[in-house]
């Protein structure tokens, strides 16, 4: 063998064991792992007991609210606004007399539109009638003035009484016993439950309040007067108020047998 094929061959095989020592290098990297969780099982979900109470108390009303309206018409907005003016300061007038505060006397609409009566052939006429009305929302809180109000606010001219609603003057109070009475009603029924299945209730975890709870009229009363005309007695009946609980507790070991 000549001297240059002694130099190719080593060259080539120089180029061959290279090229072996960076396959076994590149095969010999170490490979990536799954991860796996520590003890290899699934979570454990908590063992709890959830329901939700409910509370309701009834309670006699303390406050009323009413509306007392004025509508008159006119040839003229003017016209029929000064008139219908006249008449709501006599009834603003009558409700001062009777000691109503002015707090408990607020502006709760006013409105003017316009009729086109129609004439004989079907037609709207050229003639324009203006109707003006102008109402408040009087707070009565002595019951007993209820008939007094209404009665002196029709004779000072008022032809609208809308509904008059009852409510309680001091509600957080109520809310407070109805709150008790649901958190009694949610371990009841928590303890209920755990029988059921035997097992027992632990301690409390979280609770909270269900704000869909609120006031619920036994007896809601709409009175009706027209121009002079009273409607009859008027009962305020009573309240419910209702308060909600959504309680969780521990599942406790099972109940003693």
């Amino acid at each position: 063998m000549s001297e240059k094929t002694y130099r190719y061959v080593v060259i080539a095989l120089a180029v061959l064991l290279a090229g072996a020592g960076l396959f076994l290098a590149v095969n010999s990297m170490p490979q990536p792992v799954e991860a796996q969780s520590a003890t290899g099982t699934a979570a454990v979900l908590p063992r709890t007991i959830t329901v939700v109470g409910e509370g309701t108390v009834a309670v006699v009303p303390d406050v009323a609210s009413v509306q007392i309206g004025v509508e008159m018409t006119g040839d003229s907005a003017e016209q029929a606004s000064a008139d219908v003016s006249d008449t709501m300061d006599a009834v603003l007038a009558a409700l001062t007399k009777l000691r109503i505060p002015t707090k408990d006397v607020q502006t709760s609409g006013f409105n003017i539109y316009v009729e086109r009566p129609t004439g004989p052939d079907g037609q709207p006429s050229s003639d324009v009638i203006y109707h003006v009305s102008n109402s408040v929302t009087v707070t009565i809180r002595d019951l007993s003035k209820v008939g007094d109000v209404l009665e002196a606010a029709i004779a000072a001219g008022a032809n609208n009484i809308y509904g008059v609603n009852f409510s309680v003057g001091d509600p957080d109070t109520v809310m407070a016993e109805a709150r008790k009475k649901a958190s009694e009603d949610a371990l009841a029924r928590a303890e209920e439950l755990a029988a059921l299945h035997d097992v027992a209730v632990g301690e409390l975890i979280s609770i909270s309040e269900v704000i869909s709870g609120n006031a619920v009229p036994m007896a809601s009363v709409n009175a009706s007067y027209a121009l002079g005309k009273g409607g009859g007695p008027l009962a305020p009946g009573e309240l419910e108020m209702t308060a909600q609980l959504q309680v969780v507790y521990a599942i406790a070991d099972a109940a003693a047998q």
